[in-house]
């Protein structure tokens, strides 16, 4: 290769590095809202949710002030949190956390299941100090109640929501642990077949479970859309646990009469970017047969 082709080539490189920089600075600073829409006979009456996952003390405009916005044109009947919302981080601030959640709770009701960063402030307090207890005091100041292996019902819309809070050896790197049958019945208890069931379950990996438990609805993060996806096939690289191409990466999925939401997170950690992959909120219509919904994504 000669000396002026070698330039082109170098040239042409370049640019194309500057570009993809560009986008993840973009990608990494700004979400979209997705909407959803879904029917159920058991469900009297229509609900509207937002649901936000991965948070990970990230700041859209001071304050959250872009994300508050957004919420608030959407004009939810409650906020569903799928885990996450802030970093396990040793000596790190909840304040970011607690502000955004306490401006929340004092518009909307909250149910909040727990992700790993939340849970794993609880385990590690050699490495922690107090901070599980400070964020536990901090919500429940606000009235939050954490979901932790336990349930609510909405009895005037027919909903029942769980929370789960699984064993660390289920977030393992490098693979899928095994989960047993009765697992989750054992944390959860059976659920109802006369309610709508959500459950809120951080992890992804363990749909089929969450299918065979009973769940009609699963609300999940953790991957984060995979952090780089890949123009036109769309699908996310690489998974938490270090999985390369997971199944499970983000949007919707449908197993029987179970149907995931699996949102792309809106934060980052460890490693801090997004490509081809924005933040995410989810807009989530329930409704009972019949009933119309409308819904866009928007940027933001």
């Amino acid at each position: 290769m000669g000396a002026k082709n070698l330039d082109v080539v170098i040239t042409v490189i370049a640019v194309i590095l500057v570009v993809l920089v560009w986008i993840m600075l973009y990608d990494s600073n700004r979400f979209v809202v997705r909407h959803y829409s879904l029917r159920d006979q058991r469900i009297k009456k229509p609900v509207k949710a937002v649901v936000l996952a991965d948070l990970h003390n990230k700041r859209y405009g001071k304050e959250n002030e872009r994300l508050l916005q957004a919420i608030d044109e959407i004009r939810p009947d409650m906020i569903l949190i799928a885990g996450d919302i802030l970093t396990a981080k040793p000596k790190a601030s909840l304040e970011t956390a607690v502000d955004l959640l306490t401006k929340l709770a004092g518009k909307y009701p909250i149910y909040y299941g727990n992700g790993n960063h939340e849970h794993r402030l609880k385990l590690y307090p050699e490495n922690y100090g107090d901070m599980a207890e400070r964020y536990e005091e901090a919500l429940q100041k606000i009235g939050i109640r954490r979901l932790v292996n336990e349930h609510t019902v909405l009895e005037e819309s027919g909903i029942c929501i769980y929370g789960s809070e699984i064993d660390k050896l289920y977030y393992k790197r490098f693979g899928i642990q095994p989960m047993d049958p009765e697992y989750l019945k054992s944390l959860l208890g059976q659920p109802s077949a006369e309610k709508y069931t959500i459950l809120i379950a951080h992890n992804p990996d363990y749909f089929p479970k969450y299918a065979d438990w009973g769940a009609d609805l699963v609300l999940a993060g953790h991957v984060h859309g995979g952090m780089v996806r890949v123009p036109i096939w769309g699908k996310g690289v690489v998974s938490p646990n270090v999985r390369l191409f997971p199944k499970y990466d983000g949007g919707e999925f449908t197993l029987g009469k179970t149907r995931m939401l699996l949102s792309r997170g809106l934060g980052m950690h460890t490693i801090p970017i997004r490509l081809f992959n924005p933040g995410e909120v989810l807009e989530v219509d329930l409704l009972p047969v019949g009933e119309e919904a409308g819904g866009s994504d928007e940027g933001k």
